[in-house]
């Protein structure tokens, strides 16, 4: 394990942690901004470290595209190859299964992408995405996950939660593990007479004895062989193919490898993967599937489950959250680390990130706006340049959606500041109510423009989503003088 998770504070569920990396070292709650290619748009990697930027998320299946993981290994890994000296985490490529679902093939053995660049199919199996984090060297990886939207009902979602627990053990395992802990197996059964009542197709993948479902789960092979022998019969032949991927992981000293929870909003399907990782005693745990079309109630209830069932001395990690107000909800039910695009995507919409929720700089409004982005602001962008300014280049000028993701990016970086101390200090319901009573709905409280005015909130202050209040309330913190719920559309 290369990584050391010290909890430095607590606010009930709420933790400020130190957490050492081989990189760097940070402080939780943290936000990652995302660079796919191993660059954050528009910004260079001396002004993310200005802002305090502590990691950076890269993706596998991109670098391994284009330039490839070969090259950036030769080179002496991303850390050298993008020239940033802190830390990094890679991604599985998992996300990929949902986001180009269009050229992706799932099947047990990984995930086939048709390529973006040139066509060419490219399987993607978690033995090969761990290779590929293992060539460009990020402080944590990312174990290769079976994603599926969370809007997705039925048997989809546990045949791909009970594929991630088994893809995890590939990621893993040794040969030498398997008389000791579980493995992947694959069991084929062969009818060699007459059984169970007449000559069906016996001949399967392993089906798993789950209440006789379909989908199959982790043995080890005396369980498999009792269980056939109790369920079937003794004229059955049982033919078993181990395939452990001898030791897939081949940097565990110097490389961190997170398990990821899936289940969909199944509270029972959760509840095993969070169970099923955590026997597997990881360096750290994500929970992934949300932020994917899924209502508040629904996610927050899911971040809380997960939250409360896994370890205390682990990092945890809310995958594909980025709404500075989910970011406040999650670190209160005991959440440590978010990544999102969004930030650095709505910035080249023209849109910034201010305490009130988000500013509109192409709306009309802002065009003889002298003022800065946001007035309690200490970024560069904020001390030199008008709104007016931003508005102009918005519209016309790369310029302008560099400078917004510059604001944008040291906005996060300064909320999870101020969530890391305030924990620390004890200040954190001080710091939550403060917020919500400038927040509108979601966190996302807009501006509408008009030529009247320089923008006037939508929401009416002081109102609280009803999934935000019941949130806090889970997590201990009353934000009752906050104003009067409403309910979540």
């Amino acid at each position: 394990m290369a990584l050391r998770f010290e909890i430095l504070g607590r606010f009930n569920r709420a933790r400020a942690a130190q957490l050492t990396l081989p990189h760097f070292m940070c402080q939780t709650p943290l936000f990652m901004p995302v660079g796919t290619q191993g660059t954050i748009k528009g910004l260079t990697t001396s002004q993310l470290e200005d802002i305090g930027c502590q990691i950076i998320l890269g993706n596998t299946y991109h670098l391994a595209l284009r330039p490839t993981s070969e090259l950036i290994d030769e080179l002496g890994g991303l850390h050298k190859f993008m020239n940033w000296p802190r830390a990094l985490l890679t991604d599985s490529g998992g996300f990929q299964m949902v986001s180009l679902l269009h050229l992706a093939d799932i099947t047990e053995k990984g995930v086939t992408f048709q390529s973006p660049v040139d066509g060419k199919p490219m399987l993607l199996t978690p033995e090969e995405s761990i290779q590929i984090q293992n060539r460009i060297g990020a402080d944590i990886i990312m174990a290769l996950d079976d994603v599926v939207r969370t809007t997705i009902t039925g048997p989809r979602i546990e045949e791909a939660m009970y594929r991630t627990l088994r893809w995890i053990d590939r990621c893993i395992a040794a040969a030498a593990a398997v008389s000791s802990r579980r493995c992947w197996c694959t069991v084929v059964w062969v009818a060699t007479s007459i059984c169970m009542g007449g000559g069906g197709d016996l001949q399967r993948d392993v089906a798993g004895f789950r209440g006789g479902g379909s989908m199959g789960w982790m043995k080890s092979v005396a369980e498999v062989a009792a269980e056939a022998e109790r369920r079937w019969c003794n004229s059955l032949a049982i033919h078993m193919t181990i395939s452990p991927s001898m030791s897939a992981h081949k940097r565990p000293h110097d490389q961190n490898l997170f398990g990821i929870v899936q289940g969909g909003l199944d509270p029972v399907l959760r509840d095993i993967c969070v169970k099923g990782l955590v026997e597997r005693n990881l360096p750290g745990y994500a929970i992934g599937g949300l932020a994917g079309g899924e209502d508040k109630d629904s996610f927050w209830r899911v971040v809380a489950q997960c939250t409360a069932a896994l370890p205390e001395d682990k990092p945890r990690y809310v995958m594909g959250v980025g709404y500075p107000l989910d970011i406040v909800v999650c670190s209160a039910l005991g959440a440590d680390m978010y990544d999102c695009v969004y930030p650095t995507r709505t910035a080249r919409f023209g849109t910034a990130l201010v305490p009130e929720g988000v500013l509109k700089l192409k709306h009309q409004a802002m065009a003889n706006d002298t003022r800065p982005v946001d007035i309690t602001c200490e970024c560069m962008v904020c001390k030199n340049y008008s709104r007016a300014y931003i508005h102009c280049l918005v519209t016309k000028d790369a310029m302008g959606s560099q400078l917004l993701s510059y604001h944008n990016l040291f906005y996060m970086m300064k909320l999870s500041r101020d969530l890391h101390s305030s924990i620390v200090e004890g200040r954190f319901p001080e710091i939550c109510r403060g917020r919500y009573a400038r927040y509108g709905e979601g966190g996302m409280e807009f501006f509408r423009g008009s030529e009247e005015g320089d923008g006037s909130v939508v929401f009416p202050k002081g109102d609280v989503p009803e999934w935000v209040c019941n949130a806090m309330e889970v997590a201990g913190i009353d934000i009752s003088s906050c104003g009067a719920p409403f309910p979540s559309t």
